[in-house]
C-alpha cells in the first residue's frame, strides 16, 4: 500500500475526527448539532477501518500508533457520552416523564380509582350484613373458615398458604399487568379487573371484621398498600387509555390515538415497576414484622406523603 497517498486521501477526516474530540472535550455529546453527532459516528468508523488497513499494509508504526490512539480515544469519549446520555434519559424519566404523564391521566387514573372504590364498598358493607354476600364477590367458604378460625395467614404467605395471597391485594404485580392489557378489550377488562379487586378486598376486610380481628389486617395492609394500590390504579388508568382510544379516538385515526395513549400508558407502567418492588420490600420486611400498629400506620403515612408529592409536583416547571 502506498503510504503516503493513503494518508493524502484520508488525513482531512482524521484531522476533522481530531476536531470533533477536541470540541466534544469543551461540551457534552447532547450539545453538539444533530448532524455533527452523525458525522462523529461516521468518521470514527471509517477512521476505525483505516487502522484495521494500516496495521494489515503499512509497515509506518507511526501512522498506526496514530490511528490507534485516536480511535482509542474517539471510542472512549463516545460510549462515555452515551452512557452519560442514558443516564441523563433515565433521570428525565423519572423526575419529568412518569409525573407528567400521570398528572396529564389523571382523570383515568381517577376513575379506575372510582370504581375500585364502589365495589369495594359494596363488598365490604354487603358481607358486612350478610357474610354469604362475600360469594359474590369471589370470596369462597374455605377463605371464610380460615377467617373464623381467626387464622392470621397474612402472617404465613411465605408458607406456601396461597388463600392469602389470592385473598388480599392479591399478586399485585399480575393484578397491576392485568389491568393494563385488559384495556384491550375496550376496557372493560380493566374495569372488570377493578370492580372484582375491589369487591373481594372490601369482602374480606368485612368478614375479617365480623370475626373481630380487621383492626390486624388494616394494620398489616396499610404500611405497603399506598403504593400497592396506587400502582393498581394508574395501571387500571391505562388500561381505560387504551380502551378510550379504541372507542372515542376523537379527531385522531384509531391507529394514532392508540400509538399517542399507548405510548402514555407504557410510561406509567414503566414508572410503577420501582414501585412495586418498593412496595414489595415493604410488604416483606415492615408489613408482618412484630411492631406497634402505629409504626406501620406511620410508614403508610410517610410513604403516602412522599409518593404523591412526587406525583403532583415533580417535573413542574418553575415560573
Amino acid at each position: 500500500m502506498p503510504t503516503n497517498r493513503f494518508i493524502n486521501e484520508r488525513k482531512g477526516a482524521w484531522q476533522r475526527l481530531e476536531d470533533l474530540l477536541t470540541l466534544l472535550d469543551r461540551m457534552a455529546l447532547r450539545r453538539l448539532h444533530r448532524e455533527e453527532v452523525r458525522e462523529l459516528g461516521r468518521i470514527y468508523r471509517r477512521t476505525a477501518s483505516d487502522l484495521a488497513i494500516a496495521r494489515a499494509e503499512s509497515r509506518d508504526p507511526r501512522l498506526v500508533n496514530y490511528l490507534n490512539s485516536l480511535v482509542i480515544r474517539a471510542h472512549g469519549r463516545i460510549y462515555r457520552a452515551e452512557a452519560l446520555e442514558g443516564s441523563h434519559r433515565l433521570r428525565r424519566f423519572f423526575t419529568q416523564d412518569f409525573p407528567r404523564t400521570f398528572r396529564r391521566t389523571g382523570k383515568f387514573t381517577a376513575m379506575a380509582f372510582t370504581v375500585f372504590l364502589i365495589f369495594g364498598l359494596i363488598g365490604f358493607f354487603g358481607t358486612r350484613h350478610d357474610a354469604e354476600f362475600s360469594d359474590l364477590a369471589g370470596v369462597g367458604y374455605r377463605m371464610r373458615e380460615v377467617i373464623d378460625a381467626k387464622e392470621r395467614w397474612w402472617l404465613q404467605l411465605n408458607e406456601a398458604n396461597q388463600i392469602g395471597s389470592t385473598g388480599i391485594l392479591t399478586n399485585n404485580i399480575g393484578v397491576t399487568f392485568y389491568a393494563f392489557a385488559f384495556g384491550a378489550l375496550l376496557g372493560l377488562g380493566t374495569l372488570y379487573i377493578m370492580a372484582f379487586n375491589g369487591a373481594s378486598i372490601g369482602a374480606v376486610l368485612a368478614l375479617v371484621y365480623r370475626a373481630g380481628y380487621g383492626h390486624e389486617l388494616v394494620a398489616f395492609m396499610s404500611s405497603h398498600g399506598v403504593i400497592e394500590l396506587t400502582c393498581i390504579f394508574i395501571a387500571g388508568g391505562t388500561g381505560l387509555l387504551i380502551g378510550t382510544a379504541i372507542l372515542m379516538p376523537g379527531d385522531l385515526s384509531r391507529f394514532d390515538a392508540l400509538r399517542l395513549r399507548g405510548r402514555d400508558a407504557i410510561i406509567l407502567i414503566m414508572g410503577c415497576v420501582p414501585l412495586l418492588i418498593l412496595a414489595g420490600l415493604i410488604e416483606g420486611f415492615i408489613s408482618p414484622a412484630p411492631i406497634a400498629p402505629a409504626a406501620k400506620y406511620s410508614v403508610a403515612a410517610v410513604t403516602g406523603i412522599a409518593l404523591y408529592t412526587y406525583l403532583l409536583l415533580a417535573g413542574r416547571t418553575s415560573t
